[in-house]
């Protein structure tokens, strides 16, 4: 079931990332209109991801607004070590922790949006077609009995298509870690998941 990622077309395609150099150095000089135009590349595949560590909506779209805070204000600190899908994905993922732990502050009783799928940025815009959306569901019940690093890492690998490299590079720690969670995260999901099914009404 999760043998072979999923590739993004958006973030895959390296020729994507001159274009998205050239935005970022119109970004460095003020305008506005290239931080509209990575905005509007970015808004979806951000959405999708945030919400997958959070699980709440709201949460997922005040963290979007926020990487894109970081990049307007600090598009300095790329150094372009990584591509720049690469360093947007880094700061989401540091947004998405922060936003989750300070949700948890606020209440431990916060419920992850069981509905949010039903809302149209997350359906038809921000998914791939699949050929079975019962299939995406259930993967998706199952990603959140798993720990938000390990959501990371199955997210970022099966629906994004990153190298183990570049998701050490996001999550800031070595390969063999981002290799741990994902042999846990998989091991976990391969007993969750018929569970998961027999339940289905």
């Amino acid at each position: 079931m999760l043998d072979e990622p999923h590739r993004s077309p958006r973030l895959r395609s390296e020729d994507d990332n001159a274009l998205e150099l050239a935005l970022l150095e119109r970004i460095k000089r003020g305008d506005r209109e290239a931080l509209r135009e990575l905005y509007g590349r970015y808004y979806h595949a951000l959405l999708r991801f945030i919400y997958r560590i959070t699980g709440q909506l709201e949460l997922a779209k005040e963290g979007v607004n926020d990487v894109m805070l970081v990049v307007w204000r600090n598009g300095d600190s790329f150094g372009g070590r990584s591509l720049v899908r690469t360093w947007i994905m880094g700061i989401a993922y540091r947004k998405a922790l922060k936003l989750l732990e300070r949700s948890k502050r606020w209440s431990d009783r916060i419920e992850p949006d069981r509905g949010v799928w039903d809302d149209r940025e997350l359906s038809a815009q921000a998914m791939e077609p699949t050929s079975s959306l019962d299939l995406e569901d259930l993967l998706a019940r199952g990603l959140q009995a798993l720990s938000p690093k390990h959501r990371a890492v199955v997210e970022l690998t099966y629906y994004y298509g990153y190298s183990y490299e570049e998701i050490a590079a996001i999550a800031d720690c070595p390969v063999n870690t981002v290799k741990t969670r994902m042999f846990h995260a998989r091991a976990r999901l391969k007993e969750l998941l018929p569970q998961l099914a027999k339940d289905e009404p």
